[in-house]
């Protein structure tokens, strides 16, 4: 069976724009929460309130996740990998670099993508025109590093953690395939259930989270925000927009979240947005084009002549 494709039209435009805002609001979070919180506490509690959230409307659905002890193993894995180690990259990476920059090294994500599905044979092959998707895309992530990766420092160690998250995504993405038969918001509770098991022991271990002073009304609110807006609501956006969209065409959010991300930076918390991030975005922009291969198809028919 064919899957119908669905053209965006203004409705879906409007969702696309909504969840970039949503997951673009994640990073901002971080900002607020890691001058305060540890990082592993911050996902810790990401994960608990949105595992709560989705269980909970599955719950009211009437269609809790019934699996059995092999598959809730494969859930916590998918956990640790698109969610817990991604996100704890991006938490301890705030502390040291602006939310906007790591929103658009989040963007590589694509990229890396094309090179782990080519690895391991279970994505597009590695066509000319995604190796040159590659080329820009990592073009755009030495533009966005510049200096510091001649320099060192705890700068230069937080981009690469962000870039370390972006191939956990990847990762994720493919490994997420095994479970289509659970259908995707039992996916997106199981892993968020699951990343909740694995950050449980290590936020204990390291951080002993119980002992930290209680966090005043607005670090609560920007927990809540990144559980039930950026992580459970984002869910819950993302999969009615697969329902209504091509999957190709969501990949374009990938590079809006970056611009939602820098505006809440620049506008909340007074973060600057340098030259760079232009370029870098631009490029990163090229490679997500490339990726998706519609655009230059459409130039290349241009240019091609008409026949008399």
């Amino acid at each position: 069976m064919t899957r119908t494709k669905h053209v965006m039209g203004a409705a879906e435009w409007a969702l696309l724009v909504l969840l970039s805002v949503v997951w673009g609001g994640s990073f901002f979070f971080y900002k607020v929460l890691v001058h305060t919180l540890p990082p592993l506490t911050v996902v810790l509690g990401r994960m608990a309130i949105a595992a709560v959230a989705l269980n909970l409307w599955l719950l009211l659905r009437r269609d809790p996740i019934r699996a059995s002890p092999r598959v809730w193993a494969e859930l916590i894995a998918l956990g640790a990998i698109n969610n817990a180690l991604p996100f704890c990259c991006f938490a301890w990476s705030e502390i040291r670099i602006s939310s906007g920059l790591a929103a658009i090294l989040n963007a590589t994500t694509p990229v890396f993508g094309v090179l782990v599905g080519a690895a391991l044979k279970t994505g597009a092959p590695l066509t000319p025109l995604r190796g040159l998707a590659v080329v820009f895309g990592f073009l755009g992530v030495m533009v966005l590093i510049g200096p510091t990766a001649f320099s060192g420092g705890a700068a230069l160690t937080s981009e690469l953690a962000c870039l370390v998250a972006a191939i956990a995504y990847a990762f994720g993405g493919f490994y997420g395939r095994r479970f289509g038969y659970l259908g995707p918001l039992k996916v997106a509770a199981g892993q968020t259930t699951g990343a909740t098991l694995v950050m449980l022991p290590l936020a204990a271990v390291f951080d002993r989270f119980w002992t930290l002073p209680m966090p005043g009304p607005p670090l609560w609110g920007a927990l809540l925000g990144i559980s039930l807006v950026s992580t459970a609501f984002a869910y819950i956006l993302y999969f009615q927009l697969l329902q209504r969209a091509d999957p190709t065409d969501l990949m374009l959010v990938t590079f809006l979240v970056p611009i939602s991300a820098l505006l809440l930076g620049l506008l909340f918390l007074g973060e600057p947005v340098k030259p760079a991030a232009f370029g870098g975005m631009a490029m990163i922009g090229l490679s997500l084009a490339a990726i998706d291969g519609r655009i230059p198809a459409r130039l290349l028919r241009r240019a091609r002549p008409t026949t008399p």
